[in-house]
């Protein structure tokens, strides 16, 4: 059975959140949806997707789904972040609401002004992919005319698994012990040929 989830991104002022929980539940209760979940966020130091909770609704949301948003600034922080979610959620077949936009995107139904925003909105993101990868094609280029090296320093160690635990590795292997029972018995994680390059990278003994 498809389902609604509603997305609300707020300030941290609970005014906020309280009107568009209002909003979302008059629509809902106008148009018989029943809004199985209500996802949350806060605008306050919140960045990344999964701060934003975004890859919780991708995991949540299967094709033929809803998701109800009371306008699209919602989504995200900047035009380019929500035209590609938007582009992302459509290309998966997921129904968006955008109440205060009277905006239903929904490329199962037949509708011309929906059809045609999700074609421009694919287009938008398409572009902005091909303009990200050349600004940095040039950036690189640019780097490379004024003798600039690409990538890490050679000899740059990686951050590992057992940066942690270096210290206690030393003492282990300075008492003796074998990398083998290190790994299994005292960190009991990694692998051995793992935590053996390690051992080697870093001259550990």
């Amino acid at each position: 059975m498809n389902q609604v989830i509603a997305y609300l991104r707020t300030s941290t002022d609970k005014q906020d959140l309280n009107n568009q929980r209002l909003e979302i539940l008059d629509y809902a209760r106008l148009h018989g949806l029943t809004i199985v979940d209500f996802i949350t966020i806060s605008m306050s130091s919140r960045q990344t997707p999964h701060e934003r909770r975004i890859d919780e609704l991708m995991e949540r949301l299967l094709p033929g789904d809803t998701l109800l948003v009371t306008e699209l600034s919602r989504l995200g922080r900047s035009t380019g972040q929500v035209i590609t979610l938007i582009d992302r959620f459509v290309q998966l077949g997921i129904r968006i609401i955008v109440i205060k936009h009277n905006l239903i995107l929904d490329r199962t139904q037949d509708d011309l002004q929906s059809l045609t925003l999700i074609t421009l909105l694919s287009l938008f993101t398409e572009m902005e992919r091909i303009m990200i990868s050349r600004r940095t094609k040039e950036a690189l280029a640019a780097k490379k005319a004024l003798g600039i090296s690409l990538g890490k320093p050679k000899g740059t160690l990686q951050a590992s698994i057992y940066d942690t635990d270096r210290q206690r590795i030393v003492e282990l292997l300075h008492l003796g012990v074998s990398a083998r029972h290190i790994s299994t018995h005292h960190l009991q994680y990694g692998s051995i040929s793992g935590l053996n390059s390690y051992i080697k990278t870093r001259h550990l003994r």
